[in-house]
């Protein structure tokens, strides 16, 4: 039997699915931290930041930092900024991963599987052909070629 080691997911699992005291999303004004919250980049209204539990490496966030729980509690400036964000990190991801797709989303609410609800967000997940994403579905595992650390420094020298 194959064993493949996936060290970012204990945590999560230790949880029990115990939530945050505060918001994960809510950064305030202090970036002395950046780095180790894994922010990559931040805009006016936005910023990204890579997954703490990615589908594949790479995979980012774009969250507004006004504390809102739904899109269409967002102005049209926090909005058309999170799309030129996406923009700048789709080609940030090309040159570094050369994926052969993305996927970019959002899961609004808990019944569209939103792991954090209150606080709405844009994924940007860079695909593969091959790549695996099935492990998740079957083994309750991802398969990550890249720690987080490293995803991190890629992108913010980039950005």
């Amino acid at each position: 039997m194959d064993f493949i080691w996936s060290p970012w997911r204990y945590d999560y699992l230790a949880s029990g699915g115990k939530r945050a005291q505060s918001c994960v999303f809510c950064l305030g004004e202090d970036r002395s931290h950046d780095a180790e919250r894994l922010i990559v980049f931040r805009g006016a209204y936005n910023f990204i930041i890579v997954n703490l539990f990615p589908y594949t490496s790479g995979h980012v966030m774009i969250a507004p930092f006004e504390h809102l729980d739904n899109i269409a509690s967002a102005k049209a400036e926090q909005l058309s900024e999170m799309m030129e964000l996406s923009q700048r990190v789709t080609a940030a991801l090309q040159k570094l991963y050369r994926p052969e797709g993305f996927n970019l989303g959002m899961n609004l609410g808990t019944a569209a599987g939103a792991g954090i609800r209150e606080h709405f967000h844009l994924h940007v997940v860079p695909r593969w052909f091959g790549d695996a994403n099935f492990m998740t579905i079957t083994g309750e595992t991802r398969v990550l070629p890249e720690d987080l650390s490293t995803t991190h420094r890629r992108l913010s020298e980039v950005l």
